[in-house]
């Protein structure tokens, strides 16, 4: 009878190239798998930047929302409202020449300015908010949808003194 030897895989021909040939492919594995991570590790990116910027504006908006109700509570009249209100934008900024907000996109709306003691002055206002990455078209090569940019906006009500 006949016995069999079994030569390890390393000594059998043509193992060794096989072998060396997966190797090789790990790095066009490796390449794949990034480029399929990559636009949701970018979304993640984008989202953070673009939230933290609109939580900005949120503040500033919501602020001289409450700085121009106010300078309408002590019976001030609607231009100095609105000093006042573009005030808190570039007293916020750290450079005294530009805003925090570009006042373009700012809507304001005042409602009973210097009306009678002990009604409300109210100031609404509105942002148009502008992402600064592409998270809009990053979100629809990914998932098909689209993200339209929000207005963000605030209104205050005092009494009026």
């Amino acid at each position: 009878m006949r016995t069999l030897i079994r030569k390890p895989f390393s000594r059998v021909p043509g193992v060794r190239q096989a072998v060396a040939g997966i190797r090789g492919s790990e790095a066009a594995q490796t390449l794949v798998e990034f480029s399929l991570v990559l636009p949701m590790f970018l979304i993640l990116i984008f989202a953070l930047v673009d939230f933290g910027r609109a939580f900005f504006s949120w503040q500033i908006v919501t602020n001289a929302a409450r700085e121009g109700a106010r300078a309408g509570a002590v019976q001030s009249d609607a231009a100095t409202i609105d000093t006042k209100i573009y005030q808190s934008f570039c007293s916020s900024w750290p450079d005294a020449s530009s805003c925090a907000l570009d006042t373009t996109k700012v809507s304001i709306t005042k409602t009973n300015v210097q009306g009678a003691r002990g009604s409300e002055v109210t100031v609404a206002m509105s942002f148009d908010f502008d992402y600064a990455t592409p998270i809009g078209p990053m979100l629809a090569l990914i998932g098909g949808g689209t993200l339209a940019a929000p207005t963000i906006s605030s209104s205050t009500s005092m009494r009026l003194e």
